[in-house]
Formats: structure tokens, sequence, C-alpha cells
């Protein structure tokens, strides 16, 4: 997979937020992507070293408009922990 097709979009939950204090970072990834895949997006991306990766894949939630009933899709979050010391700068942008 090409890098910039892994990462999707930055996960912003204040649950997130805190633990970017401790150098993790949250993406929404593709599916297919594997966890080799996502470090070297993200070190390609942000010019950092990436520690460790973990990766859980979340259920879409059944949604209802109406009488109909249908459901989310699924995706695949990824918690990014990088080396001590360094920060991604954009991970969030203000404003957006």
């Amino acid at each position: 997979m090409k890098g910039q097709l892994v990462l999707l979009r930055p996960v912003i939950t204040e649950r997130s937020m805190s633990q970017t204090n401790q150098g993790r970072y949250t993406f929404a990834v593709a599916p297919e992507a594997t966890k080799h895949e996502i470090a070297n997006a993200v070190a390609e991306s942000f010019k950092v070293d990436v520690v460790a990766v973990n990766t859980i894949p979340v259920r879409g939630k059944q949604r209802r408009l109406g009488r109909r009933i249908g459901r989310t899709t699924d995706w695949k979050k990824a918690i990014v922990k990088v080396a001590k010391g360094q920060k991604i700068e954009k991970y969030v942008v203000e404003g957006v």
C-alpha cells in the first residue's frame, strides 16, 4: 500500500488526546493495512521514529433512519507510539 493511503485521519477523542502526552497517537487506517505499513507511513509522513503499533478492528454501529435500519462501516484504529522526546506537530489542526 502507498503511505498516503494507509493513514486516513487522526482520531480526535478525549482519551486519544490525553495519550499524546505519553507519545501515543491514534489514527484511523485502511482496514487491510499491516502494522509494518502503518509504522512506515507514520515515519515517512511525520519524520518520527515509531516504537510500537497496536491495531484494533472497530465494528460499525447499528443506526436507524426512520423505519430503515442500517449499519455504519467497520474500520480499523491504530495507536502508534513514537520514540521518547519526539512529537507529531501536525496531529491536530485547530479550528477544523
